[in-house]
């Protein structure tokens, strides 16, 4: 199993960014999907989830109306659109895939929002 996530970089404040996660080696559609994040110095916090069919999303406090988050089943891939980024935005998102016991993690991608 394998997630990857892709799409991280540099972006100023109030700017937007994309970021998505490709799985492999697994049955995506029976996997709900979460977005996480990790700054340094801090715990692992949840940003966004979404249920297996893609009808139910939650967010953070922090990140509602900003954020959205959205899967492409066929596809095998989520993804994560950031609107309006802040700098306390900036920090390591990682992909989460989790179903009846099973849980799989990506390796990260790096979000950093600075002028």
């Amino acid at each position: 199993v394998q997630l990857v996530e892709s799409g991280g970089g540099l972006v100023q404040p109030g700017g937007s960014l994309r970021i998505s996660c490709a799985a492999s080696g697994l049955t995506f559609s029976s996997y709900a999907m979460s977005w996480y994040r990790q700054a340094p110095g801090k715990g692992r916090e949840l940003v966004a989830s979404i249920s297996r069919a893609g009808g139910i999303t939650n967010y953070a406090d922090s990140v509602k109306g900003r954020f959205t988050i959205s899967r492409d089943n066929a596809k095998k891939t989520g993804n994560l659109q950031m609107n309006s980024l802040k700098p306390e935005d900036t920090a390591v998102y990682f992909c989460n895939a989790r179903a009846q016991g099973y849980e799989y993690w990506g390796q990260g991608t790096q979000v950093t929002v600075s002028s």
